[in-house]
């Protein structure tokens, strides 16, 4: 039997010892080498020959940032490790490092219970490896850190062993103050890394060689010899004496928790049902003989299969030929195939008991973020929250009408891959609008389309999605909203919600929705802790993202049963705001009166949406309103002689410098700019420094388009819908 066979055979064994699981992924800023280093350990432990990992990581920077959205399926991978003279079973899950993917980053977060942070020894820790520190400490998981890339220390820079040092230690001081800074209380001592116990590996992906201060004791190699070997160009004798997948895996195993161990503090982290319930105690044990809690994290599209659902079981186990509910859908489906992700194949088995990673096929209604179970009432895990919102859009159309049905099922496939991505299509044109965290976001969405689906496209330039917002509200002046037919009346003030609610909104802290009677008193209660009136949030109606309905009237007759077209026209606004139909944000909608026909008939959906939407609409316009553009942050680092050409590209674009740290010959200019400017920014910024810039960016969420841009911004937005160049208030009184 081959090794591969025969680690296939072990993981199926070991699956079901608890104690032996790891459950990890790896967190790195983008090119720190995250997936030089997960096809080493693929490979290192047997799953997938060593010549393949040589030649994924051949990709050129540029290439792979397309390639990307293929690396080891980008789904999961399991292999088996013996450690101690036990085999031990490591499923990994690879997450993406670019901004854009953040989304893709939280979800598999929410699978694992420990990480490997990866940083570049050249570079040490950077933004996107803060966001990512934070995300994994967030789901309570355990970090411990890699650092890359060791050999160009050596080798580039040149530097002396006691340099080295020097570097190692800043790198560790400032990956331990994120974990100082954002760890749940009770690990914030316990989680820091540190090289005596462990908790720290050094070494070089690429060459395949790695160390820790255990596996130096156990081996017998100093430290003064990896330098020797990286010295001399010999790093192959040293991938033989400390492989890299052995001395992480070593780690994995020693540091990070097993699930038995990580579920007692991670499932009230992630789950709001009760603790002493049945099911509660199950997951807070791991318990695999237990009813069926499985979170899906990921779906990927196998070209034989179709969507693979992978997620982590929390309680019980999935089996093949069973029905499971994914919670929220009206009836159970199918569990067609379950499968274990062994290296980078698929391997059948009849099931996966709790504490794995199981990859599942049949479960239609699954997306990501969905919660399984046998019984349709179960509480579902927390939902996954996302850093950002959506802030460009592309329109994709499939460039021959023949692909039509293929392309909107492919649409469909993304959608529920990535949550980050909102999908809306224009059935009879065939047209779809993407909007995604930014332009290479959508762009290898595209490409999957094109070359995953082997589908044609043709895409426009990108568009951005702003916001509409308040600047004064219109309290003791309410706009009346007139029905077609004249009969009915709404009297609407609308005002700007505090910045601590909005935010409080964009966290989940109030949920979203309809506000069911029943709940209406409590969340009245929890808006009151943040100085909003208590009386008046009691009376609330809906939330939808963050802006809020309330019914601010009293006695009014009939008012009840118009209460769902009243949400629907809320909802309505909350899409398309009275300036640009963008969607409205941080706003509070007050119904203050309403004056209604008698009868049910003359006060049907017909009379009561658009009176409500109207009044909503010219209540905003009266208050001043004010568009929002979406901005991003861009570090960009550059060598001095450069710099000149970068900051003039920054500030070209309505950018502001914030901050010009510089080390050595290389300065990062910290700037903020409006996503509307950034088109083309990354070829620009590559013109202007000859290629030698390394550049990221992150999304800040929006601010005020300046005033003297208002006209223009809302005329280009207004145009390209199709709309009259200027709105007026005046049109929203009925005709």
């Amino acid at each position: 039997m081959g090794r591969k066979e025969d680690n296939i055979k072990k993981a199926t064994e070991v699956m079901h010892d608890l104690p032996q699981i790891r459950n990890l992924c790896i967190a790195a800023h983008i090119d720190h080498g995250k997936t030089t280093l997960s096809d080493n350990l693929i490979a290192g432990a047997g799953m997938m020959s060593s010549d393949l990992a040589g030649a994924a990581r051949v990709l050129d920077f540029d290439e792979q940032e397309s390639a990307r959205g293929i690396t080891i399926n980008a789904a999961s991978a399991s292999m088996v490790h013996t450690y101690e003279k036990q085999d031990f079973l490591i499923n990994l899950i690879d997450t993406p490092g670019h901004v854009d993917f953040g989304g893709d980053v939280t979800r598999a977060m929410r699978a694992v219970d420990g990480c490997f942070i990866l940083a570049c020894a050249v570079e040490g820790p950077m933004p996107q490896t803060e966001t990512v520190v934070r995300q994994a400490l967030k789901e309570k998981v355990k970090p411990v850190l890699f650092i890359n890339k060791v050999d160009r220390l050596i080798n580039e820079l040149q530097v002396t062993p006691e340099d080295m040092m020097a570097r190692f230690q800043e790198t560790i001081k400032k990956v331990n103050k994120l974990i100082r800074q954002f760890a749940p209380e009770e690990f914030k001592k316990s989680w820091q890394v540190d090289v005596g116990s462990g908790t720290v590996a050094f070494g070089s992906a690429y060459h395949n060689w790695g160390i820790t201060v255990p596996y130096m004791q156990k081996s017998g190699i100093s430290f003064k010899e990896i330098f020797e070997y990286c010295n001399n160009e010999d790093q192959k004798t040293l991938a033989k004496k400390a492989p890299v997948h052995e001395v992480l895996l070593d780690m994995a195993v020693a540091e990070l928790p097993s699930p038995v161990q990580a579920q007692p503090y991670r499932i009230p982290n992630i789950w709001n049902g009760d603790m002493d319930s049945a099911i509660g105690k199950a997951m807070l044990t791991c318990d695999p003989e237990a009813e069926l809690a499985m979170m899906i994290t990921k779906i990927w599209m196998d070209p034989h299969a179709g969507e693979v659902a992978v997620g982590r079981i929390y309680s019980g186990a999935i089996n093949q030929g069973e029905s499971v509910y994914a919670i929220g859908a009206a009836k159970p489906e199918r569990v067609q195939q379950v499968a274990m992700m062994v290296g980078a194949d698929r391997i059948t088995v009849p099931k996966v008991v709790a504490g794995n990673i199981a990859a599942i096929t049949g479960i239609k209604s699954a997306a990501a973020g969905v919660t399984l179970s046998r019984d349709k009432d179960f509480e579902p895990f927390e939902a996954i929250r996302h850093y950002s919102d959506p802030v460009v859009t592309v329109a994709v159309e499939p460039k021959s009408m023949k692909d039509l049905p293929k392309f909107i099922d492919a649409l469909r496939a993304l959608a529920k891959a990535d949550a980050s991505l909102q999908v809306t299509t224009n059935q009879e044109t065939g047209e779809a609008l993407l909007a995604g965290m930014g332009e290479l976001h959508l762009e290898i969405t595209t490409y999957r389309i094109e070359e995953e689906q082997g589908i044609k496209v043709q895409v426009s330039p990108p568009i951005v999605v702003y916001r509409e917002g308040l600047e004064s509200n219109n309290r003791g002046n309410p706009f009346e909203g007139k029905s077609p037919n004249r009969h009915n009346r709404f009297f609407i003030e609308v005002e700007a919600l505090p910045e601590d609610v909005v935010q409080a909104l964009r966290d989940g802290h109030f949920g979203d929705g309809t506000v069911r009677d029943k709940d209406s008193k409590e969340t009245g209660d929890k808006f009151a802790e943040f100085g909003m009136d208590k009386d008046m949030m009691r009376k609330i109606y809906a939330i939808n993202g963050t802006n809020v309905l309330v019914n601010d009237t009293k006695g009014i007759q009939g008012l009840h049963e118009t209460r769902e077209l009243i949400i629907e026209a809320f909802n309505e606004v909350c899409k398309k705001g009275p300036v640009a139909d963008e969607p409205i944000t941080g706003v509070m909608v007050r119904v203050v009166d309403a004056k209604l026909h008698e009868d049910a008939i003359h006060r049907g959906p017909a009379q009561t949406i658009p009176a409500v939407r109207n009044g909503i609409k010219g209540a905003m316009l009266r208050g001043r309103t004010v568009i929002m553009e979406p901005m991003q942050k861009a570090f960009v680092s550059v060598p001095n002689d450069w710099l000149g050409q970068v900051t003039r590209e920054v500030t070209n674009r309505r950018g502001i410098i914030e901050d010009m740290p510089s080390e050595g010959e290389v300065t990062t200019v910290v700037g903020i700019l409006p996503i509307a400017e950034t088109f083309g920014f990354s070829n620009d910024i590559r013109a202007a420094s000859q290629g030698r810039a390394v550049w990221n960016t992150e999304n800040l969420g929006f601010e005020k388009l300046p005033e003297h841009l208002f006209d223009k911004v809302v005329g280009e937005i207004r145009t390209r819908k199709g709309l009259k160049p200027e709105p007026y208030p005046e049109s929203y009184y009925a005709e």
